[in-house]
């Protein structure tokens, strides 16, 4: 094998011998696991201590890279140790123009040249943006989730990115944390499926491609438990609970083959997950196999010591590498304190090896030893970044995600023709907040707003009117890390906005949140429609009641009044590059809305955390009296129920059959139920399965999900879904403290969502 760099010094020739050795004239793509790890042993034996602390290091980018180089302070270090080989990773470094200058450091100027592998935030998308993944899991369409993150590894690999800190696979029942936008919502079966479809899109079948990248499971574990939805915060959750509900995604990530997972920064069971050797070593590293590398989050490591759990940097270091934290994000710690600490015995040199063997196994399983240059081409980049193609497949992704809501009196869709419409809310003819949190890549103000969609259907008379700002600081656009303040006093607008709906035939009113109201660091105590917006819906209820209500948003939202008052509410959550055609053909009914909820919306901030899959309690209820388990003041019940969404069109179920009723530990039991459309539109459906276990050795769900079919009808059509149960599907964490089902009764359902009433039951036997 020859490989070709730009300059090669005589320091490089001892790394290219070893791998032209073991290469055997193959692709990168042919290597065996085996063949891997004997170049990997050979790489680690003449790396020094301190290139292998190098490779546990990740940096943030700490300077224009094309301009000079830093003369002092921090970044002259960080400088001179990238130089030295003391950095085996970057992040928030973006373009082929940039990411070949730091790679040219790392491979020409250092004694081993070993590639630095670079990551980024490509969470949806990177320059054309999908919807938010809250939004996408509302698809409930796995090969559009997946070809959603394919397109996002393409635009990321042909600017230089290699590795993303995606998929989020934590599970969360609480509205109030930012983070649920990054999720797939509060089901572990659900989010178990799109996490594995998240992989598949960015690490297509071959890692060593140039239009795929690595991908990271996180954040282990139970980040979406943070008590009281505040981010960082404390979590405090029971076994049964971690087990069942917080663990499945991380296995089914590691069963699909993920590179690298993240620890998080919460605490658990009292100790830092960064520092928490239970889930990193005994489970991940252990009885999971995971043989990827494990990546702190930004910080994390230092942050031990505020979290009371570390005396000091020194302490914080020993416990990370000792509990399995392979790779030192911007902790600066690894690098300055983890030779001293093996010098002085306290730190023993197998945790090293182990930790660089899995970060130097991805590289050539990237194939960045076969040419350290496969994802910098200035071509390709140019070509493939915002291609039309792209935009026509989130197009797709957007108005797969949004959710009908309510729909009375048939308001949707809107005529085409002769209508007058007033458009209201300062989110309509906002080209950046429908972009979303987490797109670092993306350029701002890019996003097609919804008056630009709706004025693509030129035969109504759209009259467009702001209302409200919903955010005050907006002379500029909102940074990531910048507070925002919302619009609580300004009403200027109202006035102008009840002259354009008095006269108007529909009002469409699109309300919600600012895309940086959502996402890391986000937490609301308060999750109603924020600001003067209410008022502002409420005003215009008074003028006229024929409202369309969109909303964006990245969370769950208490929409109470609206849901009792307005006759059409369309969930819009923050739908990307083409958030406004994506909403007008859903309003104007060229696409039927099929989407529905990943997560349960409540009727209150009191009722968090509200989810389907809950216990039943000793006092479930309802009863005449005060003694159960129950509110005074509120409903049990969510406003929308996980699994719901309308359609133009209606479903009706019946006939539902099985094979058997009783099923044993090699059988399986087949169920079928037809589904027809009784509409008056072409329409899909996702014809939902829930399982309920009666009794077991510990306390069970009402109901699981554990099966679903996205099923497309045409009008009057009837089509038979079938599913099959095995025992398999019945496993959960036991009393045993295994994974296992237990003989007994069992209850089905099937329907349009988790409150599904066409039921059965089985028995399962040994």
């Amino acid at each position: 094998m020859i490989i070709e760099f730009n300059i090669i010094k005589k320091h490089t020739i001892i790394l290219l011998i070893i791998i032209s050795f073991f290469a055997c004239n193959s692709d990168n793509s042919s290597f065996s696991n085996d063949i891997i790890d004997k170049k990997v042993d050979s790489l680690l034996n003449i790396m020094t201590l301190d290139e292998k602390i190098g490779q546990m290091n990740q940096y943030n980018g700490f300077w224009d890279i094309t301009g000079p180089s830093p003369k002092n302070g921090q970044a002259k270090n960080k400088y001179q140790n990238l130089k030295n080989g003391l950095v085996g990773s970057m992040l928030n470094v973006r373009g082929v123009d940039e990411i070949t200058a730091l790679q040219k450091i790392a491979v020409e100027e250092t004694r081993l040249g070993i590639p630095l592998i670079i990551g980024n935030d490509v969470i949806h998308g990177y320059k054309t943006i999908s919807p938010i993944p809250l939004a996408e899991a509302a698809s409930w369409d796995l090969k559009e989730i997946e070809n959603s993150a394919k397109i996002a590894a393409i635009e990321a690999s042909a600017a230089g990115t290699n590795w993303t800190f995606a998929p989020m696979v934590d599970i969360s029942r609480d509205a109030r944390w930012g983070r649920v936008m990054e999720g797939a919502g509060e089901d572990p079966f659900l989010g178990s499926l799109i996490a594995v479809a998240r992989i598949k899109g960015f690490q297509g079948e071959d890692l060593s491609k140039h239009n795929t990248i690595a991908a990271t499971a996180k954040h282990l574990a139970a980040y979406g438990f943070s008590e009281s939805g505040k981010d960082y915060n404390t979590v405090d959750i029971s076994k049964n609970t971690l087990y069942n509900i917080v663990f499945p995604p991380f296995i089914a990530s590691i069963n699909q083959g993920v590179k690298s997972v993240m620890n998080s920064f919460n605490e658990l069971d009292g100790i830092p997950a960064t520092g928490n050797f239970f889930l990193q070593r005994t489970l991940l590293k252990g009885e999971w196999n995971f043989d990827g590398f494990v990546v702190s989050d930004w910080g994390s490591i230092r942050e031990m010591i505020p979290h009371g759990y570390a005396r000091d940097a020194d302490h914080a270091t020993e416990i990370a590498i000792e509990a399995g934290s392979d790779m030192d994000m911007e902790s600066n710690l690894y690098v300055n304190k983890l030779k001293k600490l093996v010098e002085l015995g306290k730190v023993d040199i197998s945790l090293i090896n182990d930790a660089v063997s899995r970060i130097l196994r991805v590289k050539f399983e990237l194939g960045l030893f076969d040419d350290p240059y496969r994802y910098l081409n200035s071509k390709r980049e140019k070509e493939l970044i915002n291609h039309p193609n792209h935009h026509k497949a989130v197009l797709e992704m957007a108005k797969k995600s949004i959710v009908l809501l309510k729909n009375e009196n048939q308001l949707l869709p809107l005529k085409k023709t002769n209508q007058s419409i007033a458009l209201i809310g300062a989110l309509a003819n906002d080209n950046n907040s429908p972009l979303g949190n987490w797109r670092p890549s993306s350029d701002n103000n890019t996003a097609v707003t919804v008056l630009d969609g709706m004025k693509k259907y030129p035969n109504n008379k759209l009259i467009y009117k702001k209302g409200a700002d919903v955010i005050l600081n907006k002379g500029g656009v909102v940074k990531f890390a910048e507070k925002i303040m919302i619009n609580e006093n300004d009403k200027s607008g109202f006035n102008a906005a009840r002259i354009a709906a008095r006269t108007a035939d529909v009002v469409v009113m699109v309300l919600g949140e600012d895309g940086f109201q959502s996402g890391e660091g986000r937490s609301r105590a308060q999750i109603d429609i924020p600001g003067v917006q209410q008022e502002l819906l409420e005003e215009i209820f008074k003028i006229n009641k024929n409202i369309v209500l969109v909303l964006m948003n990245g969370r769950p939202l208490n929409i109470n009044w609206a849901d009792k008052n307005i006759p059409a509410i369309v969930e819009a959550w923050q739908l990307g590059s083409q958030t406004g055609n994506a909403i007008a053909q859903v309003l104007y009914g060229d696409y039927n809305p099929s989407g529905k909820l990943p997560m349960s919306f409540p009727r209150s901030v009191g009722q968090i955390p509200i989810y389907y899959n809950h216990k039943n309690t000793g006092r479930p209820g309802p009863k005449n009296i005060v003694f159960w388990s129950h509110y005074n003041d509120e409903l049990n019940s969510p406003l929308y129920p996980f699994g719901y969404g309308l359609s133009y069109t209606t479903f009706n179920y019946s006939n539902l059959k099985m094979d058997s009723k009783v099923l044993n530990f090699k059988s399986s039991i087949n169920i079928s139920v037809d589904i027809q459309n009784t509409g008056n539109f072409k329409g899909k459906e996702v014809v939902q399965l829930y399982i309920k276990d009666r009794f077991a050795s510990v306390t069970r769900p009402i109901k699981e999900l554990k099966g679903f079919d996205l099923v497309e009808l045409d009008i009057g059509e009837t089509k038979t879904i079938k599913f099959q149960i095995n025992e398999s599907l019945l496993r959960f964490y036991s009393k045993n403290e295994v994974w296992e089902s237990e003989p007994g009764f069992f209850d089905f359902y099937i329907g349009t969502d988790s409150n599904a009433t066409l039921k059965n039951s089985f028995e399962l036997i040994k």
